[in-house]
């Protein structure tokens, strides 16, 4: 019975990693879906496209050469050397060791894991490149007041892990002395070996060993974090790029309800006072124009907060921010994930119901300075590198400002009672609207 242990110690240890990130994912999803539900089904080839072009080809990462070259290095990296998760897999449940070379031949063999040895180091360098430009150089985008406390442990945590795994891997390897002896794929831990030359073989097995279930056991951890970690995007830049915008940026979406009541004050024909035709849900008015709080967003939205890396190339690029303003499309996404994270919290504490706390996203997160300071450029939206759309955010709750609250700054309420009054943004008379013309 004793010999069996291991193995059932590691499938107790595989189901207990996966059956926790089964029952987050199923948390992820069900908050994602308390936003308004919306139908995107068009243009699925383009939508492939992008989901290709973006997430799998990191298309708009590298439009920054350095940090671009490095994610993609992690990416590639981290994605391949995982590749060899499944032979330890197979090996802790059936006890065998090295399954691969069961079934593959030695140099077929040897390729792989020399090949992954390579991308280890390879992700090593990059990992720590990255550290230095977050902790050492202090690059300014990495320095904003939403970086701070969590955002920033979670950033170097996350390197941390990395490091830990890539080191993990190659000392396998290392003390691993039959693999050693095969001389075939040990292009980097042949270098390491060395170093626990004198050491006992059973030293060397127990070394071996150990860093065999730190490595699957890391990994399994790092995989539970990805839920409580802005890495989240690993997993949703995919189906996130897929349903990303693919109207033209600068084309905004109309609230249908207005539209329908703008038509009819303008059809002559139509009686403004006749009851809505019945199953008309265009003619319906919402319970709320616009968004206060993250249920009036819709799960795209939502998804889309889930998904933002916190890399902050959306505010960098934002000229509102640039010129001093309170506004950070980052921190948009970054309070849109946290509250919605806290209303998940919420209806887990009362038994799948959301009992009223008294806070909402605009106020509470989001101030209203914020909203106003955008340009609506689409610069932060141009510069996600996987398809966030900050500005629909600020739009819908800019919307809720207007038509709720008549919170709108005096200068634009100046200008749409200008357009109400006289036709035009001036406060000129509709009959001077002319007299531009009769200038020498």
């Amino acid at each position: 019975m004793m010999e069996y242990l291991p193995q059932v110690l590691f499938i107790v240890l595989l189901t207990a990693g996966i059956g926790y990130f089964a029952i987050n994912v199923k948390k992820l999803a069900r908050n994602i879906q308390l936003g308004k539900a919306v139908v995107i089904n068009d243009n699925k080839p383009q939508r492939w496209t992008n989901m290709f072009k973006i997430a799998f080809g990191q298309t708009k990462m590298v439009v920054r050469p350095v940090s671009g070259f490095l994610h993609f290095i992690v990416y590639v990296g981290f994605i391949i050397i995982n590749i060899e998760v499944l032979e330890i897999i197979i090996d802790g449940i059936f006890g065998t060791h090295r399954i691969g070379l069961s079934v593959l031949p030695v140099g077929v063999y040897g390729f792989l894991i020399g090949t992954f040895e390579i991308l280890a180091v390879l992700v090593l360098v990059a990992v720590i490149i990255f550290w230095i430009r977050r902790n050492v150089i202090k690059l300014k985008r990495f320095l904003s007041a939403e970086m701070t406390g969590w955002p920033k442990n979670d950033a170097n945590i996350i390197l941390y892990f990395e490091v830990v795994l890539m080191c993990l891997f190659l000392m396998m390897n290392a003390t691993d002395t039959s693999f050693q002896n095969l001389n075939s794929g040990n292009v980097v831990s042949q270098f390491i070996a060395p170093l626990f030359n004198g050491v006992s073989e059973t030293t060397l097995h127990t070394i071996e060993r150990g860093a065999w279930w730190l490595h699957i056991a890391g990994i399994l951890a790092f995989l539970n974090y990805l839920y409580f970690s802005k890495h989240l995007h690993i997993l949703l830049a995919f189906p996130n790029t897929y349903y990303g915008k693919l109207i033209p940026k600068g084309q905004l979406l109309n609230n249908e309800a207005v539209t329908k009541e703008v038509k009819l004050m303008m059809d002559p024909s139509v009686d403004p006072f006749a009851a809505p035709a019945e199953g008309d849900a265009a003619a319906a008015v919402p319970d709320k124009f616009g968004a206060s709080d993250v249920t009036d967003l819709t799960w795209v939205q939502l998804l889309n907060a889930y998904t933002c890396t916190e890399c902050g190339r959306c505010t960098s690029e934002c000229p509102a921010n640039q010129t001093g303003k309170k506004l950070s499309p980052r921190k948009i996404m970054m309070d849109t994930r946290d509250r919605l994270e806290e209303v998940g919290k919420n209806i887990d504490a009362n038994k799948g119901t959301f009992v009223p706390d008294g806070k909402q996203l605009l106020g509470d997160y989001i101030t209203n300075e914020e909203l106003w300071a955008c340009t609506t450029c689409n610069a932060c939206v141009e510069a996600c590198p996987v398809s966030i759309d900050p500005l629909s955010i600020i739009m819908n709750m800019r919307q809720y400002l207007v038509m709720e609250q008549s919170a709108a700054p005096s200068d634009l309420n100046n200008m749409m009672g200008n357009i109400e009054n006289n036709g035009a943004p001036w406060p000129f008379n509709q009959q001077d609207r002319l007299n531009w013309t009769n200038e020498s």
